[in-house]
């Protein structure tokens, strides 16, 4: 699951990792939430990488209203293949979505919810592995959105969550973009742990009105934390423009 996440890698920098032809307008940004517009790279017509900024919440082709994208933030890698509204974005409309770290919230024994921020151990950026869609309204109006594919979660962020961002190792990006690779099952095995890390950061992260460095920095370790037993449909994610946790996880 993913519902929080930064990206503040300088654009020369990111334009270095994701094989830009230039750096790209992007600005740093240290608390990104759902429908918001968001930086993706994906294949131009011309076949070479570029980066655009479309709304995080899938909404398909299909739909006759794009308020669903607010329910389509994230997609299960283990359905995307037979669910009508990510199968034909699978096929073909694969896309990379920078990030330097995400968010998880984790119930601690005094039953509070503490956020970590969750990254690599050597602070680099990647990319979850991500789908776009384009919708169209009757009046004309065009639609860029996407989704971030979840997969199970590694040894390292199991005691968080049972579910973490599909993320795409940096040799793999062509062959994630490249929609003629349909074999893709083998990008959805969870993230190595021993390359990852996180740490508790300050509650600030849990509304949307905050979006600054400091969100970044580690605050003091949270009360030990007590076993994850979330209730149904019940996530530890703060929802969109919510101050508390209670996002419920659909895909």
């Amino acid at each position: 699951m993913c519902g929080r996440y930064e990206l503040h890698t300088h654009p020369a920098a990111l334009a270095l990792a994701f094989g830009l032809p230039a750096p790209p307008p992007v600005a740093p940004r240290y608390n990104i939430a759902p429908m918001q517009d968001v930086a993706v790279v994906r294949l131009s017509h011309a076949g070479t990488r570029e980066l655009a900024f479309v709304r995080w919440g899938l909404v398909p082709r299909w739909a006759k209203d794009p308020s669903i994208g607010a329910r389509m933030i994230n997609a299960r890698s283990e359905t995307l293949a037979e669910k009508p509204s990510f199968r034909t974005a699978l096929r073909r409309h694969r896309c990379l979505i920078p990030a330097d770290g995400f968010y998880e919230w984790k119930v601690t024994a005094a039953g509070g919810k503490q956020p970590i921020h969750i990254g690599m151990k050597d602070g680099a950026p990647f990319a979850f592995a991500g789908l776009t869609e384009r919708w169209l309204s009757q009046e004309g109006e065009v639609l860029d959105t996407c989704t971030i594919v979840t997969t199970r979660a590694n040894a390292l962020l199991a005691p968080l969550h049972d579910r973490m961002p599909a993320i795409v190792a940096p040799a793999r990006y062509g062959a994630w973009l490249d929609v003629a690779n349909a074999d893709v099952a083998a990008f959805f095995e969870p993230y190595p742990a021993d390359a990852m890390t996180y740490y508790p950061v300050t509650t600030r992260v849990n509304s949307v009105r905050h979006d600054d460095a400091s969100l970044l920095e580690r605050v003091d370790e949270a009360p030990e934390f007590a076993p994850a037993e979330a209730a149904p449909g019940e996530h530890a994610v703060p929802a969109h423009g919510e101050d508390a946790p209670g996002q419920s996880e659909l895909f």
